[in-house]
C-alpha cells in the first residue's frame, strides 16, 4: 500500500516565558492542531482513529524554557511540494513566518528543515542535551555577594565531577530502586550571566535521563530543585563519532544563525517580547 506521506518536515522552535507552564502532553496538542490553522496539509494515519502524523522531541520538565525544541511534521502527498522546485526555500521561509501565529506566546518557531528519514526518530536520534540552571543561592548569604555564590557552587560541582559514582533512589513502576547516575553526566561547568552564577549542564539521555531540577538537588543538598531556572539549550545526536545540533545552523529555513549573540541576551529580549504581548504580565 502506498504511503500518504510526502515531504518530511523538521521544525526547531523555542519556549520561553508564561509558555514554559503547559505541560508536555498539551504542547503536543498545540502542534497536532497548528499545522491546520495556517493550511499546512498534514498527513494523518489510518484507521478508525487517524490521528495527525507528528512526531515529538524529548519531553521538557514542565516550568523549564527552551531555545531548541523540535516536532517532526509529515506533509500529506497532496500537498504537491518538492524541495527541487523553485520556491522551495522561499515556502519553508514563509512556513516558518505563518506558524507562530497559531501557537501560543512565547512559542516561535525559527528554523524548518527536510528531514533526512535515515536520521531516525526524535526521540531515538537525541542522544544528550545541554541545560543552563540559573537562580542558585547555595549559601543563603546576601542576594549581591555574587563572587561568594559563585566559588561555593564551583566547589560543589567540582566535587560531583570527581565522583566516580552517584547515587539516587527513584520510584519505578510503585518501586524503589537505588541508581548511579553519574554515568548520565558528560560535564558541568559555571559561568557568569546577567542571571547570576549559571550552571551549564551536559546531560546524556540514553536511558532515563536525569531532571535538571533532579541535577539542582544533587549539586546542592538542600536546595529546592523547583527554584532553579531551567532552559534546554541543545539537543544533540552523534553522527559518525561528532555530536551536532538536531538542526545545524546550515539547514535553517531562514538562512542565519539568530543566537549568535551572547545567549543571555536573546533569552531576555524574547521574555521581554512575550511579556509584551501577554499584557506585561509578569513571566
Amino acid at each position: 500500500m502506498q504511503s500518504n506521506v510526502g515531504i518530511q518536515l523538521r521544525v526547531k522552535y523555542i519556549r520561553l516565558g508564561r509558555v514554559r507552564l503547559v505541560r508536555h502532553f498539551d504542547s503536543a496538542r498545540l502542534w497536532e492542531l497548528a499545522p491546520r490553522r495556517v493550511d499546512v496539509p498534514v498527513a494523518y494515519t489510518e484507521g478508525f482513529t487517524s490521528r495527525p502524523k507528528v512526531g515529538f522531541c524529548l519531553a521538557l520538565p514542565t516550568s523549564a524554557e527552551s531555545l531548541a525544541e523540535y516536532v517532526d511534521l509529515d506533509l500529506s502527498r497532496d500537498a504537491r511540494l518538492d524541495a527541487t522546485e523553485p520556491g522551495w526555500i522561499e515556502w519553508l521561509g514563509e512556513l516558518t513566518g505563518s506558524l507562530p501565529s497559531a501557537l501560543p506566546t512565547g512559542m516561535d518557531v525559527v528554523a524548518i528543515a527536510e528531514r533526512d528519514v535515515a536520521e531516525g526518530s526524535l526521540q531515538k536520534s537525541v542522544t544528550s542535551t545541554t541545560w543552563e540552571l540559573t537562580g542558585w543561592n547555595p549559601d543563603d548569604g546576601p542576594a549581591d555577594d555574587v563572587s561568594g555564590k559563585a566559588d561555593e557552587l564551583d566547589i560543589l560541582i567540582q566535587g560531583v565531577l570527581e565522583t566516580d559514582e552517584v547515587f539516587v533512589e527513584r520510584e519505578r513502576k510503585g518501586q524503589r530502586r537505588t541508581d548511579d547516575v553519574r554515568p548520565l553526566i558528560r560535564d558541568l561547568t559555571l559561568r557568569a550571566s546577567d542571571c547570576g552564577p549559571t550552571v551549564v549542564a551536559d546531560l546524556i539521555t540514553i536511558g532515563r535521563a536525569r531532571r535538571p531540577s533532579e541535577l539542582a538537588e544533587l549539586i546542592c543538598p538542600g536546595i529546592d530543585g523547583t527554584g532553579i531556572r531551567v532552559l534546554r539549550m541543545h539537543q544533540l545526536i552523534d553522527t559518525e563519532g561528532e555530536r551536532r545540533e538536531v538542526i545545524p545552523d546550515e539547514r535553517q529555513s531562514n538562512g542565519t544563525n539568530q543566537h549568535d549573540r551572547p545567549r543571555e541576551h536573546v533569552v531576555e529580549k524574547r521574555r521581554r517580547t512575550a511579556r509584551s504581548h501577554a499584557g506585561g504580565q509578569t513571566q
